[in-house]
């Protein structure tokens, strides 16, 4: 196996990892380039272990043409945040919630909408869980409109080997 190194993460986090974060793994990854060193994960502050993707981010995905189906909730681990290159929060709460735990990462954690210039002051992404099938799919395109400008930092990162504070 290549050195770690050679494999930077991007590692989302929302509260219980089985909408909001694995939209936006499986999101990232299909925007990826093929040959994009970056590897995505996801899990959650609140997250049980094991638990499947909620039927409604796993129908709003598949709309895209996108499966699932395979995905297995975590709850975040201090290895996880020590691994990561990048980790992003869907919401502000997430964020704050992580850097009360972790406070060292602080340089390498950032808002999901920060990549999309036409987020405005409108930074979260709500939690749809419960919600209509509608719902989640506003939230995949909330969480869709971020993806562009992501994978441009995360080239522009690669590129200049510089630490991922914005």
């Amino acid at each position: 196996m290549p050195p770690e190194s050679d494999h930077p993460l991007v590692l989302f986090v929302c509260t219980g990892n089985i909408c909001r974060s694995p939209m936006a793994e499986a999101l990232l990854r299909r925007r990826l380039s093929p040959d994009s060193p970056w590897q995505v994960e996801s899990a959650g502050l609140s997250a049980m272990d094991g638990a499947p993707a909620s039927l409604g981010a796993a129908e709003a995905l598949r709309e895209r043409g996108i499966d699932i189906g395979a995905h297995r909730s975590r709850p975040i681990a201090s290895a996880d945040v020590q691994r990561a290159r990048v980790i992003v929060t869907l919401t502000r709460d997430h964020r704050d919630e992580l850097l009360a735990a972790f406070p060292e990462a602080r340089q390498k954690v950032f808002l999901l909408r920060s990549f999309d210039p036409a987020a405005g002051d409108d930074r979260d992404i709500d939690d749809p869980i419960g919600g209509t099938v509608g719902t989640y799919r506003g939230c995949r395109d909330r969480i869709a409109a971020a993806i562009p400008g992501l994978v441009e930092f995360l080239e522009e990162l690669q590129a200049s080997g510089r630490s991922p504070a914005l």
